[in-house]
């Protein structure tokens, strides 16, 4: 069994529903299986400018309906120099933390993996991002919170699209990956997305305008990812006002909507379950592991791999809303 006896906790990169229910999760399983815990405030920086504390369970007592995250999260350059790590190195030792739980993205995870390889230092990653792009689990921690929240916003821009006859661009979060907004289109009915895993094949505007989508409707709902790759709304849009000028076209950018408010059942349950998972995982003397979901199962995911592999989007998915949206 392992010998670990104090694990620390931090969170960080963009913050995700359901990051206070994981950090509530590990800390009662922690002490719950005998162990101290100390929260890590500020991220990475947080170990550089010493901010930690002892956490109880009165700590994370009423945290589980909240979103953001209680720790908080900022960006830290000097992490990712050797002297940061050194000083962060310095800092864990001087508080006797042995093991570490980092609830965060691909960059998150990329940092847990430097860190841990460089000091041979315990530490455990939980997917805590709204673009669901880790690779190795089915679902990530908030994804499911920012799908609800594109749905109810489309819902209400529909309305608007509809009285309005016009073709609105709504633009969602992800970065490279489309999960957001091809999920998203298909939860509210959307008549199509605009996804960086297609973009680099196909032209998917030409394609959805000489496919003629809108013969049947007057108004349509158009999901956009906002990587670079497919050019964002705004550049959508100045497209079809270019090349297609009789569209009556907006466009709607959801921004930082997306990762705020309460977690939903889902995504409270699923933190809960990777969080009591991390601890399970460092006293079997795992480490450099992230833990996922895979067909409803817990699952030990290597670092290397959940950061280096890219999560493929599922052709059904995408045949399912050309389908649905005739």
């Amino acid at each position: 069994m392992s010998q670990i006896k104090t694990v620390g906790i931090l969170t960080s990169g963009g913050d995700a529903p359901g990051m206070n229910a994981a950090i509530r999760a590990v800390t009662r399983s922690a002490i719950y299986s005998g162990l101290k815990v100390k929260g890590i405030y500020r991220g990475y920086r947080g170990l550089i400018t010493d901010e930690i504390v002892d956490f109880k369970t009165q700590n994370v007592s009423n945290i589980i309906q909240m979103g953001g995250t209680i720790l908080k999260t900022a960006r830290c350059k000097e992490f990712e120099t050797p002297e940061g790590r050194q000083l962060a190195y310095d800092t864990l030792k001087q508080h006797e933390i042995d093991s570490l739980v980092v609830i965060g993205g691909d960059g998150s995870l990329t940092g847990a993996r430097i860190f841990a390889s460089e000091f041979n230092f315990p530490i455990i990653g939980l997917p805590g991002t709204i673009d669901n792009d880790l690779f190795g689990t089915d679902k990530t921690i908030g994804y499911d919170t920012a799908l609800n929240t594109i749905m109810e916003c489309v819902d209400k821009i529909r309305d608007t699209a509809t009285s309005h006859e016009r073709l609105f661009f709504i633009e969602v979060m992800g970065r490279d990956a489309g999960f957001l907004a091809l999920n998203g289109a298909i939860a509210s009915g959307a008549e199509a997305a605009i996804i960086p895993e297609i973009s680099t094949q196909v032209d998917q505007l030409a394609e959805l305008i000489q496919n003629g989508f809108r013969k049947s409707k007057n108004s349509s709902i158009v999901l956009v990812a906002e990587s670079p790759v497919t050019g964002g709304a705004m550049g959508l849009a100045e497209r079809v006002k270019n090349e297609y000028p009789g569209y009556d076209v907006r466009v709607s950018i959801l921004g930082h909507l997306q990762r705020g408010g309460s977690p939903t059942a889902a995504d409270r349950i699923l933190a809960s379950r990777l969080g009591s998972a991390a601890i399970d995982a460092l006293l079997e003397d795992q480490r450099n592991v992230m833990i996922g979901i895979r067909n409803d199962e817990i699952v030990y995911v290597p670092f290397s791999k959940a950061i280096k592999n890219d999560k493929q989007i599922k052709p059904e998915l995408i045949d399912t809303l050309r389908r649905l949206s005739i």
